[in-house]
């Protein structure tokens, strides 16, 4: 008999399903071998399972993240590779005025991200305020027994289960600025491995925006030191012309042109700027 359209492809599906069960039981064991009468590879080395490859291939595009948003959107989306029990992924952020959604997977995430701001309850909103790991858990909303308000509208939305994981600080305690959602349209559909892979999901992504964030202060000190050093250059000019022409020293020139920032009732960088620009003029 012919093989019917399409079996081939469900073949490859299957074992690529049944990799990931392995390789999620492998990494809740601890990496112990699951054939207890195997001498493992050749080279005494363990097989790299498909987890294993999506977290050198996040650590790979995270190294090529030039900023927070882009670090965010690549953690998003590794979320729900190496997570298999995730349908949702969200990243929270604390900001002065509350919480926001910068990034998420599906619009539906941003909408449950919301209605936990709105309540001031429920896992995204927890996670950045409890200590330690900053991991926060629900199995089944529907039943409203950890978050009264949040669980039920979550499932009215057809989401059941939900894992929080804080961002920021790497270490420490509450509050962080930040948390990373997991949603499940199933009851129980995150299990313990699921909150496992998230936390170290959880701490790449804090490695990364660290890094970044490093990155993104160094070269704005960098460029505050470039106009701090042009802003001095510009009002010595301006002085320098003052002295010469009106044969008084550099505090009177600096005086001058304070005098006249106030009178103008503009910043006295512009003033000696239009001063050092127009000076043929003036």
């Amino acid at each position: 008999m012919n093989p019917q359209p399409g079996g081939a492809q469900n073949e490859v599906d299957v074992a690529t399903e049944q990799e990931w069960v392995e390789d999620r039981l492998r990494f809740a064991l601890g990496d112990r071998d699951l054939d207890p009468g195997s001498d493992g590879p050749p080279d005494g080395t363990a097989a790299v399972g498909p987890l294993a490859g999506e977290f050198v291939r996040l650590a790979t595009v995270l190294a090529d993240a030039t900023t927070v948003h882009g670090v965010l959107e690549r953690v998003v989306h590794a979320g729900r590779n190496v997570v298999p029990g995730a349908d949702l992924v969200s990243v929270t952020m604390r900001a002065p005025g509350g919480f926001h959604t910068p990034v998420q997977t599906d619009e539906l995430a941003s909408r449950l991200d919301e209605v936990q701001y709105r309540f001031d309850e429920g896992p995204c909103v927890e996670a950045t305020r409890t200590a330690g790991l900053g991991l926060s858990f629900c199995a089944d909303l529907g039943a409203g027994e950890e978050y009264p308000r949040f669980g039920p509208a979550a499932a009215r939305l057809g989401v059941r289960s939900v894992l929080a994981v804080g961002l920021f600080p790497h270490g420490g305690d509450a509050p962080r600025m930040g948390a990373l959602n997991f949603y499940s349209h199933e009851v129980g559909g995150l299990d313990e491995v699921d909150r496992d892979i998230a936390l170290v999901l959880a701490a790449h992504a804090a490695t990364a925006l660290a890094a970044t964030t490093v990155c993104a202060t160094a070269e704005l000190e960098a460029a505050q030191l470039r106009q701090a050093l042009s802003t001095r250059d510009v009002i010595g000019q301006a002085k320098g012309i003052l002295m010469e022409r009106r044969k008084i020293s550099a505090d009177e020139a600096f005086e001058a042109l304070r005098a006249a920032s106030q009178a103008l009732n503009i910043k006295l960088t512009q003033v000696a700027q239009t001063l050092v620009e127009r000076r043929t003029e003036l």
